[in-house]
């Protein structure tokens, strides 16, 4: 049996995909697998999966029909053999001593999840930031209230290593965008430690399809249905998070109305009046709390004044990113 299983979901990803998978079979850590869910690709990103399970015994591969980055993980998961369990998207890559770094901190903390910073890059370009290493360890009520405020430990799977235990009781939810969001609360409730370290690690590719200009769409919408899908387990467990809640469901709406404001028709879309009610209703909360930036403080003002004006400040912070 391997220490670690590293599941990578694949679909359409033909040219990421030989970099990701390249990146992981050259670690210095080397007791793990790999396994490459196809996840009913038309490309031929099965063809290459098939080709590194040749060359290398430690690489897995499932062949399945389409379902999904949920059921595609979860494919992963059912076969896993590790102690431990990693995922890494297709379309990003890791550094060397990644799972070197994130099995150490894991072990030697007694950990039951270890997580490393992320670097989003674009066009092979990246900002990698000199500071000095770091290490927090959290408890599983310190780790939720990370994750809602937006601060050292978020939800994304991939630049973690978990304990496979936790994954005995869960599985990501299929058919549902924003997975991530929907599974981290239960993950973290069967938690005692958490370990983070502010080492980057983690190479995500940030495509511009990917970036706010993305067109909104009803699965847009997941991402607030996420959030009040994890309301009633984290207040009943810690009703004294409820502000840190609260600024994560604000946040949710924020989001969705990034996307929604972009759209030439926007006024039309039924959900865009009651985004827009939901957050000029918590308009004292966004401006008091310090959990929101200050360029959330001046949206939510720019608001007040009218959706025109918000749309100009979200047109206005495209172009400063392009």
């Amino acid at each position: 049996m391997c220490e670690i299983s590293i599941i990578v979901p694949v679909y359409k990803v033909e040219p990421y995909l030989r970099k990701c998978v390249d990146s992981i079979l050259a670690q210095t850590f080397t007791n793990f697998e790999v396994i490459l869910v196809d996840d009913g690709s038309p490309d031929n990103s099965g063809k290459i999966c098939d080709e590194y399970a040749i060359k290398d015994s430690r690489v897995r591969v499932i062949h399945k029909e389409n379902g999904g980055l949920s059921s595609a993980r979860n494919a992963g998961i059912d076969i896993a053999q590790g102690k431990y369990l990693g995922f890494v998207d297709s379309d990003d890559y890791i550094a060397e001593d990644m799972y070197e770094v994130l099995y150490e901190n894991l072990k030697f903390y007694d950990a039951d999840i270890s997580s490393v910073e992320i670097i989003p890059f674009r066009d092979d370009k990246y900002e990698n930031t000199s500071k000095e290493k770091k290490e927090i360890l959290l408890n599983k009520k310190e780790a939720i209230k990370s994750v809602l405020e937006g601060t050292d430990f978020y939800a994304y799977a991939w630049n973690k290593l978990y304990r496979k235990e936790l994954f005995y009781n869960n599985r990501y939810l299929e058919g549902e965008t924003f997975e991530d969001a929907y599974i981290i609360i239960d993950i973290l409730l069967e938690t005692d430690k958490i370990i983070v370290s502010n080492e980057e690690k983690y190479f995500y590719l940030q495509r511009n399809d990917s970036i706010m200009g993305q067109k909104f769409s009803k699965k847009t919408l997941d991402v607030i249905k996420a959030w009040q899908y994890n309301q009633k387990k984290i207040l009943n467990h810690f009703p004294d998070l409820k502000d840190s809640y609260n600024r994560r469901l604000c946040w949710a709406y924020f989001y969705v109305l990034d996307k929604l404001i972009l759209s030439s028709n926007y006024k039309q879309i039924p959900e865009t009046k009651e985004i827009i009610e939901f957050l000029k209703k918590n308009r004292n909360f966004i401006l008091s709390y310090k959990g929101f930036t200050k360029s959330r403080k001046i949206a939510i003002v720019a608001l007040s004044f009218g959706s025109v004006w918000y749309k100009k400040l979200v047109e206005y912070r495209l172009k400063k990113l392009d």
